[in-house]
């Protein structure tokens, strides 16, 4: 964890904020804030590390501290990475707001066993609440369905389904293509899917240190293909800011979409951008 880069205008500017729709903040890496037009308060995987340097390289500033966020009613998270489940970005957010952590078994399993976050900060057992696919729960004005993931780096991934009367949000975690995005785009419709996309570069082996070629997230073809299976009207990329030499240029996708009846728009944002719903 380090000092945030921005001192405390995002947390700020999202209490401040009273959206007619949904409003949605993208924190960088994967991570995203919703907030509903009653003022419910969604936070998607925030992360607000540094990595593991030289291995892993935060390439973007860090938007806030986690101690700022004064309002909060979940933390979703998508699978068990250290990007995604964090005691440092995620634990003070759950004590300063009473907010629960909703996570598949393997990511409750880092925030338990391996983060202690019940012993380490002034986080509650009954904050934990597990989650797996086809689970549905509401939050506030919003219902989440857990669906599939296809990432396998991870254990045990899932997607969310974020439905808001304003509209449909889709969040995939770091999932590359999968057939279960056809099914989905059948069962939902999305007006914003969130899909990881990021280049194939070389990064530090864990054990050696030396190079290694390496691809976390999908490229331009997958990420579009995902979208397209989705059926979302819009489809944000998301994660091609974070990592030394995984870093890609979203901009390029308007080539990869434009011959695809879906997605109909490219969102393209970056760290701290809002949209609306």
């Amino acid at each position: 964890m380090t000092t945030s880069d921005w001192g405390d205008w995002l947390p700020r500017a999202v209490e401040a904020a009273d959206p007619e729709t949904v409003a949605v903040w993208y924190l960088g890496c994967n991570g995203f804030v919703l907030k509903g037009a009653e003022g419910t308060v969604l936070y998607i995987d925030p992360y607000l590390g540094t990595g593991d340097p030289p291995r892993t390289v935060r390439m973007i500033p860090v938007p806030f501290d986690p101690h700022d966020v004064g309002v909060a009613d979940a933390v979703l998270a998508t699978h068990e990475h250290t990007d995604h489940v964090h005691g440092p970005s995620q634990a003070p957010i759950l004590a300063n707001t009473g907010a629960s952590l909703y996570a598949p078994d393997d990511s409750l399993a880092v925030a338990r066993e391996e983060e202690d976050w019940t012993g380490r900060w002034d986080v509650r057992e009954d904050q934990f609440e597990e989650v797996t696919e086809g689970d549905s729960f509401e939050v506030g004005e919003f219902v989440v369905h857990v669906e599939g993931a296809h990432d396998p780096d991870s254990t045990h991934p899932v997607s969310y389904v974020v439905e808001h009367a304003a509209g449909t949000l889709f969040h995939a975690g770091d999932s590359k293509p999968a057939e279960l995005f056809a099914d989905l785009g059948e069962r939902y419709d999305v007006d914003l899917g969130i899909f990881a996309f990021g280049a194939i570069g070389n990064v530090p082996d864990k054990e050696t240190g030396e190079p290694q070629r390496t691809k976390w997230y999908s490229t331009e073809n997958e990420v579009v293909k995902a979208a397209s299976d989705l059926q979302a009207d819009r489809l944000l990329p998301s994660h091609w800011d974070m990592w030394k030499g995984l870093t890609a240029d979203p901009s390029v996708l308007h080539h990869h979409a434009r011959s695809y009846e879906y997605p109909k728009r490219l969102e393209i944002v970056e760290i701290g951008d809002r949209i609306e719903l």
